[in-house]
């Protein structure tokens, strides 16, 4: 089976921070790609903008390093790696001044392609990033602003964040990343939900034990000393990647798969959540950090090491009970949970079915367990829906709880386009399903603030685990309480 590919209209990508991590390790090689598959319209440029001096020769030479070193060598195409470097060129900018912004001026010109802002950067720079926009008269009918997360530390800064982009651009015109929305499994779980008869039925309290969600990473800090001591897990990964995967699970089906229809029944999830507050936090919430350990085949520092400091109470680590205030999911809990240092590397969902209400097997013939529905976002996308099936032979009832496997490698012979590939592509049409509307990030916000402020006036809350473990043991007494156990293949 193979993709179909749809070209998107002609476009100017303009990458503020074209220097940085993220330019090198994903963007630039996800435009490639994209450049690979025939999907780009001529004429389509991308522009690197950032403070360092550099000629356009030695930013294509930068371009050039990158992709050696983040696309794979059978990916690479020497033709098509020149024919993309030759649509790039670069601008010395200063974000919070007007130098480099008439060169850039110039650089865009009279074109009537679609123009994107892909904002690379700090979030302080989104503001004054914008308004340069405006003023320097970059703006069009048909320009789009991309922001990286984090959106906000808090409801406030969130809401004046939105304040601030909302004075420069339409909603119609903000695109807030989540690069996670953009995973093909995660798109896949609407389609599973919304495509298939045999699930929505099921979709509720009277069949759904429970739900769980892990996002676990076995990296420490790396490059993002500075800024995660200054976010921590909660911000970092729960407020955004998290809350987004459980609204995808838990939001009714839409009218249609139009942006606004998806992006208000996520709305109603976020808005349902019952509140944590007060003791309910410290009854529901775990939070740890990393201590040395075994990582990845070898030793490892803990996360005080890492950071070089003495005393931090950064979260590295959470877990959490939520639950959803409505008919749909009354009483079904949430455990969510995500980290770093942890044994693996793994995302997925697990959709945890009840029992049957009667055995009509003798105990011999073995435990009948319930149904489970795992869906595997990294590494090895996939899913599998756990049943029960007789074990093949004579001699007797002997029952086995087996997987039905469907591993998108496997069954697609077709190359598996990163995320970024597929949203940026999204910008340019101008599609923002797969992106947060900007009372999708407030909501979250107004959930996840009492939460901090609590953990703020119990910092020492914060429990040790060593790396290459599963996290704080609390967190499995978190799960274990209600009868339960987290979800062993992970």
């Amino acid at each position: 089976m193979s993709s179909t590919i749809i070209p998107v209209a002609s476009c100017d990508f303009i990458i503020f921070g074209a220097t940085g991590d993220l330019a090198e390790r994903k963007l630039l090689p996800a435009l490639y790609h994209r450049q690979c598959a025939g999907q780009f319209t001529e004429p389509t440029r991308i522009i690197g903008a950032s403070r360092s001096e550099l000629t356009d020769d030695a930013f294509r030479d930068y371009a050039r390093d990158a992709l050696h070193e983040f696309v794979g060598e059978e990916e690479r195409d020497h033709g098509e790696i020149e024919k993309f470097l030759d649509r790039l060129s670069y601008v010395a900018i200063d974000a919070k001044s007007d130098e480099g912004w008439g060169e850039l001026r110039e650089k865009v010109g009279e074109s009537k392609a679609v123009r994107a802002f892909y904002l690379a950067v700090g979030p302080s720079l989104f503001g004054p990033i914008a308004e340069r926009i405006r003023e320097h008269g970059l703006l069009s009918d048909d320009a789009r602003i991309v922001v990286e997360k984090p959106l906000g530390r808090d409801l406030d800064s969130a809401v004046e964040l939105n304040k601030t982009l909302s004075s420069v651009f339409r909603e119609d015109q903000i695109f807030r990343i989540d690069h996670y929305l953009g995973k093909e499994t995660v798109q896949n779980l609407m389609v599973l939900r919304f495509g298939n008869a045999l699930y929505e039925p099921l979709w509720n309290s009277a069949h759904i034990d429970h739900v769980q969600i892990t996002v676990a990473e076995n990296v420490g800090l790396e490059s993002r000393a500075d800024y995660y001591d200054k976010s921590g897990a909660m911000r970092d990964m729960v407020q955004n990647h998290i809350l987004q995967l459980l609204c995808l699970v838990a939001m009714e089906p839409p009218s249609s798969l139009d942006a606004d229809a998806v992006r208000d029944e996520k709305l109603k999830v976020l808005r349902a959540l019952d509140p944590l507050t007060g003791e309910a936090v410290h009854r529901r919430t775990v939070r740890g950090q990393y201590r040395e350990g075994a990582s990845r085949g070898g030793a490892v520092k803990g996360y005080l090491e890492e950071l070089e400091s003495g005393h931090s109470d950064t979260e590295t680590f959470v877990a959490l009970k939520a639950e959803i205030g409505n008919w749909r999911w009354a009483g079904v809990p949430f455990y969510l949970r995500t980290g770093k240092r942890l044994a693996a590397r793994a995302s997925e969902i697990v959709v945890q079915f009840k029992p049957i209400p009667h055995s009509i097997f003798e105990e011999a013939a073995g435990e009948v367990i319930a149904n489970q529905l795992v869906i595997r976002l990294q590494p090895d996308e996939g899913v599998k829906q756990w049943m029960m099936v007789k074990d093949p032979g004579p001699g007797g009832m002997r029952l086995r709880h087996v997987p039905l496997d469907m591993y998108f490698s496997d069954a697609f012979n077709v190359r598996n386009p990163d995320a970024y590939e597929r949203l940026l592509t999204d910008v340019v049409r101008g599609n923002q399903t797969l992106f947060m509307r900007g009372d999708e990030v407030e909501a979250a916000w107004r959930w996840i603030d009492p939460i901090l402020e609590e953990w703020q006036n119990r910092p020492k809350d914060v429990a040790g685990y060593t790396s290459g473990s599963w996290g704080p043991s609390a967190s499995i007494g978190l799960i274990e309480r209600d009868g339960r156990s987290w979800h062993e293949s992970v």
